[in-house]
């Protein structure tokens, strides 16, 4: 943690893109700290937002590049049933980009739509605006608790 802090703005970008894939790491951590020692609150949210995103988005290229014959042969899933799933993700599929924040979750509702090939330009909108939510909040959160000590 003490390297992506001392990298200050593009530590925090880096940090929140690993969290945004899928590596298991803490924006939150990284945000709490830079904030902490009199990080700008808005440069911080777009650092923390704009890195999360992409990190989203390689989840998003991840499933893109799978293929339907691993599912049906390392995981026994019936072709129709896949096909199914695939065609109900794609129509629907880019709002649920705005829950890709969501932690544990959020990679596997990014790794499906590119799996199902939605299109990937509302796929990033949905899911910048899901993750501007989230942080937002996040900030203001962390602004309290740091006014409350």
């Amino acid at each position: 943690m003490d390297f992506f802090i001392g990298l200050g703005y593009f530590g925090l970008f880096l940090g929140a893109f690993l969290a945004g894939s899928i590596v298991p790491f803490s924006s939150e951590i990284l945000l709490g700290a830079l904030l902490a020692g009199s990080g700008d609150p808005l440069i911080c949210l777009i650092a923390v937002t704009l890195g999360n995103t992409l990190g989203g988005m390689t989840c998003y290229y991840l499933g893109r590049m799978g293929k339907q014959e691993w599912l049906e042969k390392y995981f026994k899933f019936k072709p129709e049933t896949i096909d199914k799933y695939r065609e109900k993700i794609k129509k629907n599929g880019a709002f649920m980009a705005l829950f890709s924040w969501l932690p544990y979750v959020g990679e596997a509702i990014s790794i499906s739509l590119g799996f199902s090939k939605t299109p990937a330009l509302p796929v990033s909108v949905f899911m910048l605006i899901g993750k501007l939510g989230r942080f937002v909040v996040m900030l203001l959160a962390i602004q309290g608790l740091i006014a409350w000590f």
